[in-house]
């Protein structure tokens, strides 16, 4: 008997924690297409963002819906914050408004009741089918996208349908019977048994819907179903504590946000229902819950908490700041300039995010290249041996960054919800870091030619000065515009980069040939010659590099056209 008992316990486990599998999976997947089909659009909302919280909250709702995991989000703000590319203020609103996004999830699953005909048994197959008709034999970007989705919808009913089935035979357990009635009677133990499955899974919408498989064979009551919901919330904030360990103060406190969010809203709103079931609502805690009335309390308390709270984000963000502040390392101040200020890698779950931070960073390697390329140039017009040590000190930092920057890139490449299109540009971007770092090392071979000059005491001739001092103002001018175009994506600037290219072409001709008139004359020696040529050189190089990310950024404005 007991033998029998354990084979069916352990038939029951396996069906259950199968079906789970294809619901993670289903998730992961329709979440995966909606970031690829929505990508753009969620760079769009996100530059739209204004400094109000109301906007925030309003982007956090959209944003969490389209990526269907509050976790996911919250991540994604954790980085953001990390990257400097928010403040709190504007996080705070995207965190309340996630809760409320992630909802959405529930009431796909719940939709089972008050649309019969999307019964999981019914409705999986058909999605799976069309999502695979389309994903093999359609070549179009957009419908294979949305065949993706399709999939993933299908086999999260699936699983949602192999979990209720597996459970089906405990409706008439009397220790799953009385387990869940003292959930129910016992606010902390729900709230504790919600807190620690969604802190395992990582994925609140995942345990809302293991609650809603064992709502759909009459096992739960609405008090034990209340309590575990406000423990899932949570729950789900482990996900962002763990992804800010290591991130700066600002960080860390963005995911105490988050944490500190839900459990005052857990506090407040578990208080209040054990006041209401321990009372006159002792007979309605005892009733069994629907799946739809499952996503009713999930929704209402996450609207409410955000009602309640959001008058005291503020409070929220003081709290969030002091006890960050307490858990942070501070940086070395002498290290903080070499360290990368866009890149995180909590954002490479949603590549157009990641791609468009990268191009932040490439733009400010690309400022350092300038910069150097700048001193280099007067440490040769100059005789500056100060300058030409100072252009080191900055090639080791633009090492830095490329080696950096190259590895993010190869981490978004390998991103799950990558497009095609993606993928070019980031190909594109590859380029455009080594065109940058070549700048840096020309500017480092010329000041080179700077000490040389200083070591054997080489003066240039007074029109071979005025030459090449031409030659610089040109040359920087180029290169700044390349790098103007790259960070606007302006064509404009990137056309004139390709006129001032052809003009340094000119130019180098012209007065190498000159150089050359002098050196017949007599009127400069070799040594003159080697520096004022090879610096001729060198600077014509930064431009035919200054070409070439002007051409990649007319390629990705055609590309989007």
């Amino acid at each position: 008997m007991l033998e029998a008992q354990g084979a069916a316990g352990a038939i029951i486990f396996i069906h259950f924690f199968g079906g789970l599998g294809m619901f993670l999976y289903g998730m992961h997947v329709m979440a995966s297409g909606l970031q690829k089909s929505a990508g753009d659009k969620m760079k769009a909302l996100l530059e739209a963002l204004t400094k109000t919280k109301l906007m925030g909250l309003l982007l956090g709702v959209g944003v969490t819906a389209i990526i269907q995991s509050s976790s996911a989000t919250t991540v994604m703000v954790v980085g953001f914050v990390n990257a400097g590319i928010m403040n709190l203020s504007q996080s705070i609103g995207i965190i309340m408004g996630a809760n409320i996004g992630t909802t959405a999830t529930s009431w796909i699953v719940s939709s089972v009741e008050w649309a019969k005909v999307l019964e999981p048994a019914n409705l999986a197959p058909v999605p799976i089918a069309c999502g695979v008709t389309m994903l093999l034999f359609v070549q179009r970007r957009g419908v294979k996208q949305a065949g993706e989705i399709l999939i993933g919808f299908g086999v999260l009913f699936a699983g949602m349908n192999m979990m209720t089935d597996a459970v089906n035979p405990l409706k008439n357990s009397p220790v799953f019977a009385d387990l869940f009635v003292l959930l129910g009677k016992n606010p902390l133990y729900g709230i504790l048994a919600g807190t620690i499955i969604t802190g395992i899974i990582q994925s609140s919408s995942a345990s809302v819907g293991i609650l809603q498989s064992l709502a759909a064979v009459q096992l739960v009551p609405w008090s034990s179903a209340v309590y575990i919901i406000l423990g899932q919330n949570i729950g789900t904030c482990i996900t962002a504590m763990l992804s800010s360990i290591g991130a700066n103060q600002n960080a860390k406190s963005a995911a105490y946000i988050h944490l500190f969010f839900n459990i005052v809203g857990a506090v407040v709103f578990g208080a209040l229902a054990a006041l209401y079931f321990g009372t006159v609502g002792a007979q309605w805690g005892g009733a069994l819950i629907t799946l739809t009335q499952i996503s009713v309390v999930h929704t209402t308390f996450n609207m409410a908490n955000t009602v309640l709270l959001y008058p005291f984000s503020d409070q929220l963000i003081a709290v969030a700041q002091k006890i960050g502040a307490r858990t942070s390392l501070k940086e070395p101040e002498a290290q903080a300039e070499a360290v990368v200020v866009h890149l995180d890698d909590r954002i490479l779950t949603s590549p157009s995010f990641a791609i468009e931070n990268c191009m932040k960073e490439i733009v400010r390697m690309g400022y350092f290249s300038l910069e150097n390329l700048k001193i280099a140039t007067q440490a040769l017009l100059e005789k500056n041996a100060g300058k030409a040590s100072k252009v080191y000190e900055t090639e080791t930092t633009i090492d830095i960054l490329e080696k950096t920057i190259t590895s993010y890139m190869v981490k978004i490449c390998n991103a799950e919800s990558i497009t095609s299109a993606e993928n070019e540009v980031v190909t594109s971007l590859f380029h455009t870091v080594h065109d940058i770092e070549r700048v840096g090392d020309h500017s480092e071979n010329i000041a080179e030619l700077a000490e040389m000059s200083l070591t054997d005491d080489v003066s240039l001739s007074s029109q071979g000065l005025w030459e090449l001092t031409q030659m610089v103002n040109m040359t920087v001018t180029c290169f700044t515009n390349s790098l103007l175009a790259l960070q606007n994506t302006d064509t404009a600037s990137a056309q004139l980069v390709v006129e001032q290219e052809q003009r340094l072409d000119e130019m180098k001709d012209q007065f190498r040939a000159a150089h050359i008139e002098r050196l017949s004359n007599h009127l400069c020696t070799v040594t003159n010659g080697v520096i004022f040529l090879d610096a001729l050189t060198n600077l014509e190089r930064v431009s035919d590099h200054a070409l070439n990310i002007a051409q990649v950024v007319l390629q990705l404005k055609g590309s989007r056209a």
